[in-house]
């Protein structure tokens, strides 16, 4: 069976799409070709799925023509439900996500950009109040500076998300905005391409972000992620600028943290001024000073104790609403400050650190749950409560409480401890 979530309709129902004298039994009696008939299914369903978003897009402001013209030929596809629905056992290590995109043609590419751009980056700079090398580092990391975009059809990609699936919500509501798109005439059916999750142009908005955020640079009457760069960018600031990017303050700093310290300090609760962590004995990394006793900050630990530590900002937050990953945000705030000139990070990532699958992390959240530490589900994502939980199981065991957990803390659940 095909995995778009369809199963065959019966006789009478596929008598009604395909006519009884197809699918009665006559002489010269042939096989039933089960694959057609699924097909006949699954396209049969998403005609009914398109015919009812109809009256939805119409409310929308959505022309009658525009919308047949959108959908026409359009079928499902089948890669996308696949790639929708797959996860990965195991996570990525934070500096092979980060030394994989932070590369020396990267950084060099981004300083072209910033010549080449000079001119369109100094006026977004200056509306938006945003660090050109931020959101030139966001195009990197995105399409690596216009370099892939996405070829895929918008409309087939979301409407097929929207269909079926996990994230059928979101794609329709997606698929909605990307309707909206088209008909403001913002870029014409042929060029409306992207990924296979409907993001598009340079730095990648999904529909629904595009239309509140997105900006004309050029004074030409189009919001043109695709084509105009200047329109891209500025649209990228916009939306930093809306998450809360707060002009002149950097996203972060890598830093040194004293002997003794009390790791229970990390997380969004306890952030503080610069000036508190200071006197906390936190330095630069690199020595000197922070030079921003006011900003606040949190202490960011990507792998607890074992590697580098970063005090963040409230604009690292506005990088990570582009991208809920923290992995993401220091990648396109470390690649910012190397395309600024900047250098490697100080301390060393701890290579041989035995990292836990999706599954580890969800027998993690069981045996933490069974001792009646709070993790807030067993879905094996480790978010803000488990890393509380960690903390205070580390706690009890005598450990750091870096709120960390590797293979090793693990084993101790399970023997028990």
């Amino acid at each position: 069976m095909d995995r778009l979530n369809t199963s065959l309709i019966s006789i009478g129902a596929l008598a009604g799409a395909v006519g009884l004298a197809a699918l009665s039994w006559t002489a010269p009696a042939r096989a039933l070709d089960i694959g057609a008939l699924e097909e006949l299914s699954r396209n049969a369903a998403f005609e009914q799925f398109v015919a009812e978003l109809w009256p939805e897009a119409r409310r929308e402001g959505i022309s009658r023509k525009l919308f047949d013209a959108a959908f026409r030929g359009v079928t499902p596809d089948p890669k996308i439900y696949h790639q929708q629905s797959s996860q990965a056992e195991f996570a990525t290590p934070v500096w092979e996500y980060i030394e994989k995109r932070v590369t020396p043609a990267r950084i060099s590419r981004g300083r072209e950009a910033l010549a080449e751009h000079g001119r369109a980056m100094a006026a977004i700079e200056a509306r938006f109040g945003v660090d050109r090398h931020v959101f030139t580092a966001i195009w990197g990391m995105e399409t690596n500076y216009g370099g892939y975009t996405g070829n895929m059809s918008i409309i087939r990609s979301l409407a097929t998300m929207a269909f079926t699936g996990e994230r059928k919500d979101y794609g329709r509501k997606q698929l909605l905005a990307a309707l909206d798109i088209l008909q403001s005439g913002d870029i014409g059916l042929d060029q409306f391409k992207g990924s296979w999750a409907g993001a598009m142009g340079h730095t990648q908005f999904v529909p629904v972000t595009y239309n509140a955020y997105a900006v004309d640079m050029t004074g030409d009457g189009k919001r043109d992620i695709w084509n105009s760069v200047p329109d891209a960018l500025g649209s990228t600031a916009h939306y930093l600028k809306k998450r809360g990017w707060q002009k002149g303050q950097p996203w972060g700093w890598e830093v040194a943290l004293p002997n003794g310290f009390n790791y229970r300090m990390a997380g969004k609760d306890g952030t503080r001024s610069i000036a508190d962590w200071t006197r906390l004995g936190v330095r630069p990394a690199r020595g000197g000073n922070f030079g921003n006793a006011g900003v606040r900050a949190r202490l960011l630990l990507p792998v607890g104790r074992h590697g580098p530590a970063f005090l963040v900002t409230q604009n690292f937050d506005a990088i990570l609403a582009y991208n809920r990953s923290n992995a993401y945000a220091l990648a396109v705030g470390h690649l910012a400050d190397r395309i600024a000139g900047g250098g490697p990070f100080v301390a060393e990532w701890p290579r041989d650190l035995k990292l836990l699958s999706r599954s580890d992390s969800r027998e993690l959240q069981q045996l933490l749950t069974a001792r009646g530490f709070d993790t807030g589900g067993t879905s094996g994502f480790i978010g803000p409560r488990t890393r509380n939980a960690i903390s205070d199981y580390q706690h009890r065991l005598g450990l750091p409480p870096d709120g960390y957990a590797d293979a090793s803390l693990l084993e101790r659940l399970r023997r028990g401890l």
